[in-house]
């Protein structure tokens, strides 16, 4: 709020707002609602402001059937069927983003449909890595020993603290992790259970917000939503995103391939 009446006192034109409690958004922009200045709301929807972020729905099911793919690919389908598929969710974030979280239970699902429904787990990461790490150490022991543990999160920094958890519980050669977001390239990189990551591209995001917020400002007529294209980010192929960040050749490469008709 302080942020908000801020940007109003020095007579912002257009503001690009990103914060993860969508309980705060209506207090939010009644600010800028007021005094009549456009808004962008990055990942979490605001109230009469273009929303601009990930497609959650797409972008899950991506991740949650390349995670059943590669856990059947790794551990073979009679021993999935046995695993336990472990969520980190957000739910202070609200419904939208819950599409991600969602998305990828219907990806897994769509993969696997006679997974058993009791076998599907899922904590409130509070978006931190710690809070996934505590979270995760505290379900891991109602999880029998050897069965796989398929993980995913909200975000690779989430999925990053629960496999962290995994280890320590001296349970990583039993964990399969898919995470979200691709901008943890070191542990993609290097985590050997860490196999992949949805593409989000962040670093990408001001090529979108700026022309959105020029649009606007000309008097442009925009969608009410405008969203990211989503890839596979593999140890294979992470260099052509990250050239920073080179490519494994010797990773092992899933035959993946998206389920269109689910």
């Amino acid at each position: 709020l302080a942020n908000a009446e801020s940007f109003v006192r020095r007579n912002a034109d257009f503001v690009i707002e990103f914060q993860t409690d969508v309980n705060f958004g209506p207090a939010v922009m009644n600010q800028f609602d007021t005094a009549g200045i456009k808004v962008a709301a990055i990942d979490i929807p605001m109230p009469n402001a273009t929303f601009f972020g990930a497609n959650n729905p797409r972008s899950g099911f991506m991740g949650g059937s390349y995670l059943a793919q590669a856990a059947v690919a790794e551990y073979g389908a009679d021993k999935v069927a046995q695993g336990y598929l472990v969520v980190g969710e957000l739910p202070q974030s609200g419904a939208i983003p819950a599409m991600r979280t969602g998305g990828q239970v219907a990806g897994f699902q769509a993969e696997l449909p006679n997974f058993p429904a009791d076998h599907i787990l899922k904590i409130d990461t509070k978006n931190t890595l710690q809070e996934s790490f505590q979270q995760m150490s505290n379900l891991i022991g109602r999880i029998p020993a050897g069965v796989p543990i398929m993980v995913t999160a909200i975000n690779d920094q989430a999925a990053t603290g629960m496999l962290r958890a995994a280890q320590q519980a001296g349970r990583e050669a039993d964990t399969i992790v898919v995470g979200m977001g691709a901008d943890e390239t070191e542990t993609l990189a290097k985590e050997p259970r860490f196999v992949a990551s949805v593409g989000y591209f962040p670093e990408r995001y001001g090529n979108y917000l700026i022309p959105i917020a020029l649009a606007t400002l000309a008097g442009k007529a925009l969608p009410p939503a405008v969203l990211v294209n989503h890839v596979m980010v593999t140890k294979a192929n992470i260099c052509e995103f990250y050239p920073d960040t080179a490519c494994a050749k010797d990773a092992k490469v899933l035959d993946y391939k998206f389920p269109q008709e689910a």
